[in-house]
């Protein structure tokens, strides 16, 4: 198979990419990635020395793709499908890579903050920078619910990468600062997403691995409820 995503399941700009594949169908090989495990991180490593996930391999050119709104350009231009995940209009194609930017830095950034500042030992957490991290999500989310208006995706009616990008960032920042009362255009995009067949699809891969989320007992009900038993 010419395409190789490596990456984990557990991992948001892992999911990233998986929806931009499964919204086209695109053939790949997924192939997970264990970074405490030897030989499959030096896998990883060979190709992409820096270690993070995921990257995309093509095989029939010979190609190391790497990051996540490069891989979904570059499956959009040398592999397109139904879905335009990038717009051919300049200026829409500049408000998709806004809001894409958007998520990962202000949205998927500070959430993994949280997160890692909560695996740390005692004496090496970061409260100031936790906090930090909890206010530009409060922002992020009071600029989401203004830039949806009436639309149904973030930047328009069409499902784009931006939207690609938000499905887990929102995921996992809902579980850490949950959604207010004064968003409900935030919630009801959240609830499309959560119901787009693409995002289902990669959530449901993830059911296994997500008792390793430090904050699972905060997922939504609907994933608590079909995460296998211990």
């Amino acid at each position: 198979m010419s395409l190789v995503l490596y990456g984990h399941p557990l991992a948001s700009f892992c999911h990233k990419v998986l929806i931009a594949l499964y919204e086209n169908g695109t053939p790949f090989e997924n192939r997970t990635v264990d970074l405490a495990d030897e030989p499959s991180s030096a896998d990883l490593f060979r190709f992409w020395p820096v270690g993070k996930m995921p990257v995309l391999r093509d095989e029939a050119l010979d190609s190391t793709i790497p990051e996540t709104s490069i891989i979904i350009e570059y499956l959009d231009r040398h592999y397109p499908g139904p879905i335009r995940l990038l717009p051919d209009d300049i200026d829409r194609a500049l408000r998709v890579r806004l809001w894409d930017r958007f998520f990962d830095l202000y949205v998927q950034t500070p959430m993994q903050k949280i997160v890692t500042d909560t695996l740390r030992p005692d004496g090496g957490k970061d409260p100031h920078g936790v906090e930090e991290a909890r206010g530009t999500h409060a922002t992020a989310y009071g600029m989401i619910e203004q830039q949806l208006g009436s639309n149904q995706w973030i930047t328009g009616d069409s499902f784009t990468m931006a939207d690609c990008a938000a499905a887990p960032a929102l995921f996992y920042a809902e579980t850490l600062v949950p959604f207010g009362d004064d968003q409900p255009k935030l919630r009801a995009y959240y609830e499309r997403l959560l119901e787009r067949p693409s995002f289902a699809r990669v959530l449901k891969e993830a059911l296994p691995y997500f008792k390793f989320y430090p904050y699972s007992h905060q997922l939504p009900e609907r994933i608590r409820s079909e995460m296998p038993a211990e």
